[in-house]
């Protein structure tokens, strides 16, 4: 990237960051408002909550912008990353008939940057949901296996042709008509970065699973 083009990246991630702030700003006088009145409602609690960590996630993601180094690297619960992963991902199901469910078979601890984690899960999830028309199941199980956590993400929706499986990860391609063709590519890299794998385990006319893999912390 040269000069201008880094200049000028920085400048749009210092316009959005401004942005993000007045998001943060204001969830926060809401819920100090609602606290304030006595109002308790557990859905907005929980919207405030999934709003609150995707501007973190935001956060973390335009100060990749500036910098090339920036992962943040501590120990997180697997239970507790998966957990979160789905709670936040559920918000793409609006408007659609589809059951999202979690199981944790075991927990151990992992040492991941949690925000660049966490907006993978979010987004594979997040494709899972727009790979299904209007009904449909998601399932993601967590395990610890052989020094390993894995995380498999599956879902009963449109399948991946085999002509195109091999290409899912590369930068640029997708099969959605407003897609960037970034989202999964960035999901690999970052998750790379992480001494984390991220594979298609199979996609049939049945289900479609992804699996990401990472070495157990001690």
């Amino acid at each position: 990237m040269d000069d201008l083009k880094q200049l000028q990246t920085r400048c749009v991630a210092h316009e959005i960051r401004n942005h993000v702030s007045i998001c943060e700003m204001y969830s926060e006088i809401i819920r100090k408002n609602l606290e304030r009145d006595g109002y308790s409602n557990q859905s907005i609690d929980n919207a405030l909550e999934c709003i609150r960590k995707s501007l973190q996630i935001i956060t973390t993601t335009l100060i990749d912008l500036k910098s090339i180094n920036t992962f943040e690297e501590r120990e997180c619960d697997l239970k507790y990353i998966t957990e979160e992963g789905c709670r936040l991902a559920q918000a793409y199901i609006h408007g659609k008939d589809i059951k999202l469910e979690y199981i944790v078979k075991d927990t151990c601890k992992i040492l991941i940057d949690e925000n660049k984690f966490l907006a993978c899960i979010v987004n594979i999830v997040k494709n899972a949901i727009e790979a299904i028309e209007n009904r449909g199941e998601i399932m993601v199980i967590a395990d610890v296996k052989n020094d390993l956590a894995t995380i498999r993400i599956s879902n009963n929706g449109k399948m991946i042709s085999k002509s195109k499986q091999k290409e899912i990860f590369e930068e640029g391609y997708t099969t959605k008509a407003t897609g960037s063709g970034l989202g999964l590519h960035i999901c690999q890299q970052n998750l790379k970065a992480q001494k984390a794998t991220l594979k298609l385990n199979k996609s049939t006319k049945n289900i479609t699973e992804f699996e990401i893999t990472i070495p157990i912390h001690r």
